[in-house]
């Protein structure tokens, strides 16, 4: 039992290394964003894709951004509610590979976006893709600018999905 216990432990720090490693990458991001661009520089990458810096006080897709401050801490306090849900989580399912795979991933990015607001009260984002065929959905075609952060939270909602589809797969 104690050996369990304890491999269980180890594949629980594994999975908070990881959410550890999206935290610092995302952040060591942004602190060379914030430390080259001003906000609103631009740099020219390809022709769909820039390096941008854009502040976003609001949640994915700036929902709440011009509320007047009060989201900020709502937003920080749920995502310090889902992390250590999620934590709580990994404890339990640690040897679900996906499973645990994608709640790291969600739990790195949320502990990089609450990092943000709790010293800038914003979230920087700085990856800006743009293409023609978005102009009916977004401004000149230019879908809101994210970060490492918002790609581990997605990659994570992504790999819970299938985590998903593959545990209903195996029930028929």
């Amino acid at each position: 039992m104690a050996r369990n216990s304890s491999s269980s432990g180890a594949s629980l720090a594994l999975w908070l290394a990881l959410a550890a490693l999206v935290v610092v990458l995302d952040q060591f991001t942004k602190w060379l964003i914030v430390g080259n661009y001003h906000l609103g520089d631009s740099t020219y990458v390809t022709s769909f894709f820039n390096i941008v810096r854009a502040h976003n006080t609001g949640a994915a897709f700036s929902f709440l951004a011009a509320a007047g401050g009060w989201q900020r801490w709502l937003f920080t306090a749920l995502a310090l509610a889902a992390s250590v849900f999620i934590v709580w989580l990994l404890r339990s399912h640690a040897k679900q590979t996906l499973f645990a795979f994608s709640l790291a991933m969600i739990l790195g990015g949320a502990i990089g976006n609450v990092i943000d607001r709790s010293m800038h009260g914003y979230v920087v984002d700085f990856l800006d893709f743009h293409w023609p065929l978005l102009s009916p959905l977004f401004y000149r075609g230019h879908f809101p600018a994210f970060n490492l952060a918002d790609s581990a939270i997605t990659a994570g909602a992504v790999g819970l999905i299938l985590d998903e589809l593959r545990r209903v797969r195996r029930g028929r």
